[in-house]
């Protein structure tokens, strides 16, 4: 299952992508695939209709896990278990 995560990199705007699984410790790069703008738009320094890339982990600031609709209504449902104190 992938994550959808929000990518800051070094002197560029935020962009939007997908990750198979989040990088280890020891990783030295990530690979990104679907990459797009915040508004679905595609990133204007990125070749059209590139699928996927591999970027050195040195270059990213930092990652935001996006949380979906799909992943709410796994963990809110949870949640409100325990706060009924079950």
């Amino acid at each position: 299952m992938s994550v959808r995560v929000v990518v800051h990199i070094h002197n560029q705007d935020p962009f939007v992508a997908d990750i198979d699984e989040m990088p280890g410790p020891m990783a030295t790069n990530i690979t990104l695939t679907n990459p797009r703008t915040r508004d679905q738009k595609s990133v204007p320094w990125i070749t059209e209709r590139v699928r996927a890339l591999v970027f050195p982990l040195a270059q990213i600031t930092f990652l935001e896990v996006v949380i979906t609709k799909r992943d709410e209504e796994e963990v809110e449902p949870f949640f409100r278990n325990q706060i009924k104190g079950g």
